[in-house]
């Protein structure tokens, strides 16, 4: 059975270029021993790529041994879900700009998420188009 997405449909591929996933299958899939929950995809901002720069998760340098190409603004990444939770709460306890909080894909974002984000919040951060 195929995984779904936070508003109930088969979920989307998030990017293959850069691609993306735990698996590198372009999906933010749910998978077991994926540990960070790379299960919410998102668009990168400059705000957010220095946010998480400064909190030790260098996302601009790439790392071909990682199979990792270094990200850019307009980027799709499927996200720890952790670090999109950490940007959203530093947004609102120490004012840091709204784009800080990288839009979400919602169709392409594993339903998984909802365990921990609840959907209007989603919503209110959704990539418009």
């Amino acid at each position: 059975m195929s995984e779904r997405n936070v508003l109930g449909g088969e979920l989307a591929t998030c990017s293959t270029d850069p691609t993306t996933g735990f698996e590198r299958d372009g999906c933010c899939g749910t998978h077991p021993t994926d540990r960070g929950r790379h299960e919410l995809c998102a668009v990168m901002t400059e705000d957010f790529l220095t946010f998480s720069k400064e909190r030790g998760n260098d996302l601009v340098t790439p790392r071909p041994a990682l199979q990792f190409p270094g990200l850019k603004p307009g980027d799709r990444w499927c996200l720890c879900l952790g670090r999109w939770i950490e940007a959203l709460e530093a947004t609102r306890t120490e004012r840091l700009p709204e784009t800080t909080v990288p839009p979400v894909v919602l169709e392409a974002t594993n339903e998984a998420v909802l365990d921990s984000v609840d959907m209007e919040t989603l919503e209110t951060h959704a990539y418009d188009v």
